[in-house]
């Protein structure tokens, strides 16, 4: 059977954009056990809560759900346990130091398959304040318009 190409997005983050201002994003694999790739392979994974930390030179992916898998029966997998995010040592270490500079936070945007490896996205963020929020929103809201009156225009309207 041949291996699969591509990308095909499992779950995303869509708060992460609105709560937080990224930074610098990595592309990781993640450590799973056997049932929680099938249950990937259905689409039954969220990143809602989900949030890492450094533990040991390591990096770990907290509150990440992964459903069970129903065809599975006493081997199925626990629904949230910490999983091994894996990255090279210089991008490990490259993490860390950026980490302890400031107030920032790591956070996963996306999980998918890369030509058949499960990987999740893994942002470097800084938390955005309420106010922060407000003028994304507004700049967005003012593009939009611009948009709109140039499309407006170029129709003879």
């Amino acid at each position: 059977m041949p291996r699969e190409k591509g990308r095909s997005v499992i779950a995303t983050n869509r708060k992460a954009r609105h709560n937080f201002a990224i930074l610098e994003t990595f592309e990781t694999g993640i450590v799973l056990q056997g049932t929680e790739v099938k249950a990937l392979r259905q689409g039954k994974a969220s990143l809602v809560d989900a949030f890492a930390t450094v533990e040991d030179g390591e990096i770990w992916l907290h509150a990440l759900h992964i459903a069970e898998y129903g065809q599975g029966s006493w081997t199925n997998h626990p629904v949230r346990r910490k999983r091994k995010l894996l990255l090279h040592r210089q991008e490990i270490d490259q993490l860390i130091g950026k980490m302890q500079d400031g107030n920032l936070t790591l956070v996963p945007l996306d999980m998918h398959f890369t030509d058949g490896y499960a990987k999740v996205e893994l942002a470097l963020a800084r938390g955005k304040q309420a106010h922060d929020k407000r003028r994304d929103i507004a700049e967005r809201t003012a593009k939009r318009e611009v948009e709109r009156e140039i499309g407006r225009r170029v129709k003879g309207m």
